[in-house]
């Protein structure tokens, strides 16, 4: 096999963000509106704290139905999961890949020098991966 290809040629380059503070309706609007399966979320300053899935808000307003409470008084911080995964522009498709299905993460923060460069997706992978697996046929 060819040298896989990196993350830096699949990620999405200034991905969505939205602050830990924002209500979550924002989130899910943002989500719904751009078809995401989840977003990066911030603090203040713009550093990375946590990601936010459409799972994250599925089982948050089914919480607050089952509950008789109000998703609108719900903070994206209170729903996000803070534990990130992130990895790096230089990092291969494939370790990635691999990681993803191991954790059964979607998405990851691509982070370099600590700062937020790009966001990918197992969407991301799934078309790096078989654009590479095409080139590497086509080689044959």
């Amino acid at each position: 096999m060819n040298q896989p290809t990196l993350i830096d040629a699949c990620m999405r380059k200034n991905p969505f963000t939205i602050v830990r503070t924002a209500p979550l309706v924002s989130a899910v609007e943002i989500l719904l509106e751009y078809k995401l399966t989840g977003i990066t979320v911030v603090d203040a300053d713009g550093n990375v704290c946590g990601i936010l899935s459409e799972l994250d808000c599925i089982r948050s307003i089914l919480n607050a139905i089952y509950n008789d409470g109000d998703p609108d008084n719900t903070l994206v911080e209170d729903v996000m999961t803070p534990d990130i995964i992130s990895c790096s522009p230089e990092d291969s498709i494939i370790d990635i890949a691999q990681d993803m299905l191991s954790t059964r993460q979607r998405r990851r923060p691509v982070m370099k020098n600590g700062k937020l460069v790009g966001q990918v997706s197992s969407a991301n992978i799934l078309w790096a991966l078989m654009t590479h697996s095409r080139r590497a046929s086509a080689k044959r």
